[in-house]
């Protein structure tokens, strides 16, 4: 059973460039998903209505694959993620 992780993002407009180039499909952080067993993609997605707000969604292979993934590499998603 797939595992879908969604975030919400509200960018900043100075701040989308970075935004985009670190959570977009080469960013770091589809960089660090792809290390991960059971990664399978990533979708970042801006809404038209608000166009300061942003969804990405992360899709597994099972939550325990996230949740391997989120021990393994906690330092390194708390960098990309600050």
């Amino acid at each position: 059973m797939r595992h879908i992780v969604i975030w919400k993002f509200v960018v900043r407009p100075e701040q989308v460039a970075d935004f985009v180039r670190t959570y977009g499909p080469d960013g770091a952080w589809v960089r660090l998903f792809r290390r991960g067993d059971g990664y399978l993609s990533t979708a970042l997605l801006r809404d038209t209505t608000e166009p300061d707000t942003y969804i990405t969604i992360d899709a597994w292979s099972s939550q325990e694959a996230y949740r391997a993934f989120r021990a393994k590499f906690a330092a390194e998603y708390e960098a990309i993620d600050r």
